[in-house]
């Protein structure tokens, strides 16, 4: 049976090392160049309390040149639609175009089972999946990895500078890969089995995936576990932007893309606060940026008036802990529904 699904897999499995080997190539073409770039930068000797804006500056560099932003964001776009693609033709058609061409009378009517019939497919399609995915996930860490030493001196404000909790890098680094491309296999094939009609299916599938992929950073993914607390001053933060426009404005939002001892750290909520901890919205009239020439003079005066930031995050040492969790999440998903796939095919479709 394994051998015959193997041959009946041939064409996807031939389409993907292709699609692969494209991407290789596209990727060792540039790598080299970025990362000469990087050697000869002088950074590889840095260490993040001496290096933050020279990491930065570097990294402004490689935006400017504009290829390289290019090729980070489709290589990361590539990694986040390769399950959902995968999903899409090699899940949704596994059963679904065995009933619409009515081979499954044939299929499920010889000496092998229905459910080993549906075992080796959901096996090879579904491990080939997460190969492909986490094959492109890695290969892309390889090239973006001057990137990432980068951003890991403390490279704030440019294009590649982000937390390693951003949704696009943790969705497409580690080993979430292998439970999304799992996930959207079996989705695919549920699809299939439910409408048993190849297309809706298709549209079935990448409606549902899209739908989790987007819940899951914003919703699910901060509450997996506890978030820690602190309080910290309006002049330690790197970054100050004011809402509402021009000097004037009297509501402010005070940025904490680097919490102060915890880098990396993923911000879930920030919040203004007075000494005695109730939330304000509002700045005191004698610290506007009217009164106040310059911004550093704005913070100093927050400051002094005791006006401090609660902020919620998540500690970069969380990082993996949520990886495990949420590739947990997806497989536990994808276990579900091949389980209901082979109750389905036992029990309902003939």
């Amino acid at each position: 049976m394994i051998w015959l699904t193997w041959r009946q897999f041939r064409a996807q499995a031939i389409a993907a090392v292709a699609a692969l080997a494209a991407f290789a190539i596209l990727l060792a073409a540039t790598g080299p160049r970025l990362a000469s770039l990087y050697a000869a930068s002088g950074l590889s000797g840095c260490h993040p309390a001496s290096c933050a804006d020279q990491a930065s500056s570097w990294l402004t560099q490689l935006y400017i040149g504009q290829t390289y932003p290019m090729l980070y964001l489709f290589s990361i776009a590539v990694i986040l639609i390769a399950p959902a693609v995968l999903g899409l033709f090699w899940g949704a058609p596994l059963i679904a175009s065995e009933l619409e061409t009515g081979t499954a009378a044939l299929a499920w009517n010889q000496s092998v089972t229905r459910a080993r019939w549906l075992a080796a497919k959901l096996a090879v399609g579904g491990l080939a999946a997460m190969a492909v995915t986490e094959g492109l996930s890695l290969m892309q860490a390889w090239w973006a990895a001057p990137i990432g030493h980068a951003v890991g001196l403390g490279a704030t404000s440019t294009f590649f500078a982000s937390s390693r909790f951003n949704s696009l890098t943790f969705a497409s680094h580690g080993i979430t890969p292998l439970g999304y491309a799992a996930f959207g296999y079996a989705l695919g094939v549920t699809a299939g089995a439910l409408i048993r009609r190849a297309v809706p299916a298709m549209a079935v599938t990448l409606a549902i995936f899209a739908v989790t992929q987007i819940a899951m950073p914003l919703w699910i993914r901060p509450s997996l576990l506890p978030a820690e607390h602190t309080v910290v001053s309006v002049t330690s933060l790197r970054t100050l932007t004011l809402q509402g426009g021009g000097p004037r404005s009297t509501r402010f939002y005070l940025g904490t893309e680097n919490l102060p001892g915890q880098p990396g750290a993923w911000i879930l909520s920030a919040g203004t606060i007075t000494a005695t901890g109730q939330a304000i919205t509002t700045t005191p009239a004698a610290c506007t940026m009217q009164a106040q020439d310059t911004t550093h003079g704005f913070i100093e005066c927050l400051a002094g008036k005791g006006i401090q930031e609660s902020v919620g995050y998540q500690p970069a040492s969380r990082y993996w802990p949520f990886q495990w969790i949420e590739t947990a999440i997806y497989l536990a998903l994808a276990v579900a529904l091949s389980c209901y796939c082979f109750w389905r095919l036992s029990r309902r479709l003939t």
